[in-house]
């Protein structure tokens, strides 16, 4: 695995690649409060089977870039970053695996940009369009999703993080491990 940091649409992110430049691509997206060691376990699982892999921090987390301000982490914004990475990985086209906002984030690239992925993996995230309704019709999916508008709230995600709550949020990672590789 070969760390580096590309840059892409105005910032700099913090990319683990490997595999040989001639396969074809995967981009393995991370969930919330995950970096690219979420996907660490399926590098090699990938390779046997014939992948180039990438696997971004995306804008805001681990060694990449965290530009202040709401409007830089709009759906558009994070989904230029991918498209723009593999751009800058020389890949026309590419699949796509996410994870929890990484799923979110790729169902995102699939819909605005359908000629540039070829395969799509979504793992613990809804498709958007069923998002809100199921939510708003089971109230234990809702209450489960509250930590995102928490996150909205001006100043109180940054308090409690430096009381060191942070920790409890760890509850939200590690649901991916069922992840299945397909071969190109």
């Amino acid at each position: 695995m070969e760390h580096s940091q590309i840059s892409v649409n105005g910032i700099t992110l913090h990319v683990v690649t490997a595999g040989p430049q001639t396969a074809p691509l995967v981009i393995l997206l991370h969930g919330f409060p995950e970096t690219w060691q979420a996907w660490q376990r399926y590098v090699e699982p990938f390779l046997a089977i014939g992948w180039r892999v990438a696997i971004p921090d995306q804008r805001g987390y681990g060694q990449s870039d965290k530009p202040s301000g709401v409007s830089s982490y709009a759906l558009d914004v994070l989904a230029d970053d991918i498209c723009a990475l593999a751009d800058a990985l020389d890949a026309q086209e590419f699949a796509l695996v996410g994870h929890d906002w990484g799923g979110i984030v790729a169902w995102h690239v699939a819909a605005r940009d359908p000629q540039r992925v070829q395969r799509l993996a979504i793992l613990n995230a809804p498709h958007p369009a069923s998002l809100l309704g199921y939510a708003l019709s089971h109230p234990f999916q809702l209450a489960r999703s509250a930590y995102v508008g928490f996150f909205h709230l001006p100043f109180l995600p940054e308090n409690d993080a430096r009381r060191e709550s942070v920790r409890a949020l760890a509850c939200f990672t590690d649901s991916h491990k069922q992840a299945r590789c397909v071969r190109p």
